[in-house]
């Protein structure tokens, strides 16, 4: 009988912890999410609107159906802050930044397409993803665009290009990192490596957002929240912070 009381009293102290971690969670000032088909999509207006253009709009699930992250975000030099990327036109035209594809040869070519990109219409691309949805079975979540990305990959349901022409050395590195939480009524996070580099290079998180070394790098919810850290893709591009579970696996939801 004492045994079962302590058994009965550890799950029910268990279970107020994880409650109040919930409870701390939603105290955190989550950003508003904008349509599953919208999420992702971004207006690029570094110099558009000062050269008399309409700002381009950019999907980003449009482009992870067909290319990893790290074809645009490694081999073709575009960093991960909107408008920090010095494209121009002629830079295009000679075959940089969007014009690795956009040269009628992998995807439309500019001339007579204008339009498909400066548009400055943030839901330009919106028709299309309910179809994109359905003709590849995706598996949804309940945040975000709804898409689970890394279940489609693995499940081969989605098989983008992981390269142009510049063909990046993989590293079969699978390691799971145990990060403990700042609050200690907060389950740790866990990083699976293997996740993030099937669509990623190493040097996409290190040594610039990360210290490669283990438990170099110290950061909080709200660092993470401002766009840091693994904010920096994981608050509208990745799936958004109110998946809590989905890196805090003994979560109570």
């Amino acid at each position: 009988m004492p045994y079962q009381a302590g058994s009965v009293m550890r799950s029910l102290f268990l279970l107020i912890l994880l409650t109040l971690a919930s409870e701390a969670f939603a105290n955190f000032n989550l950003p508003p999410l904008p349509p599953r088909e919208e999420f992702g999509n971004i207006i690029i207006n570094r110099t558009s609107t000062a050269n008399d253009q309409q700002p381009v709009t950019f999907s980003h699930w449009l482009h992870r159906s067909k290319f990893t992250c790290r074809v645009c975000h490694g081999e073709l030099d575009f960093l991960m802050k909107t408008n920090a990327t010095e494209i121009t036109e002629r830079g295009n035209r000679l075959g940089k930044f969007c014009g690795a594809c956009h040269n009628g040869k992998i995807a439309f070519r500019h001339n007579g397409n204008c339009d498909k990109c400066h548009n400055g219409d943030i839901a330009y691309s919106n028709s299309k993803f309910d179809a994109f949805v359905l003709k590849n079975s995706m598996q949804m979540t309940m945040t975000g665009n709804g898409v689970n990305w890394s279940s489609g990959l693995a499940s081969g349901v989605l098989k983008p290009q992981a390269y142009i022409k510049k063909k990046s050395q993989d590293m079969n590195f699978e390691k799971e990192l145990l990060l403990e939480a700042e609050m200690s009524i907060i389950p740790p996070a866990i990083f699976p490596h293997k996740a993030h580099a099937a669509w990623l290079d190493c040097d996409n998180c290190h040594p610039e957002l990360f210290n490669i070394k283990k438990k170099g790098t110290h950061f909080s919810m709200v660092q993470i929240l401002n766009g840091e850290y693994c904010g920096v893709c994981h608050l509208k591009v990745a799936f958004p912070m109110d998946e809590c579970k989905r890196c805090h696996p003994a979560m109570r939801e």
